[in-house]
């Protein structure tokens, strides 16, 4: 049986949207503007485009878990954000819940693998 590729990378992408939340909020305790945050994602192993990036910042932001402000001291204004008071609750709950998810799916995943090995 051949694996259709375009199925996987369809739930891949998938899979990866459930977690970006998490992600940005990970890597805004010190101030970052869109583009840097995509390279320090980049750099992480966590590629993210910019057109994904940018909505969600400015959702993110209308839902008061990020701050922004502007610096024009510069010849190219740039819209820094930063994790919020809420925003920081919002990310520890997330983080329980991504290890909550990750330990029950780990489990699922090697009692999986116990069954193969004993067929």
């Amino acid at each position: 049986m051949s694996i259709n590729n375009d199925i996987i990378n369809s739930l891949t992408v998938e899979l990866k949207r459930g977690t970006l939340v998490l992600l940005v909020l990970s890597q805004l305790n010190t101030s970052e503007y869109g583009y840097s945050l995509v390279q320090k994602l980049e750099e992480n192993n966590t590629p993210i485009e910019a057109g994904t990036l940018y909505p969600l910042l400015r959702r993110l932001e209308k839902q008061k878990l990020l701050k922004s402000q502007w610096d024009t001291s510069e010849s190219r204004p740039r819209k820094f954000y930063i994790i919020s008071d809420e925003g920081k609750l919002v990310y520890e709950e997330l983080k329980k819940e991504w290890r909550r998810i990750s330990k029950a799916l780990e489990e699922m995943i090697k009692e999986d693998n116990r069954d193969e090995i004993n067929r």
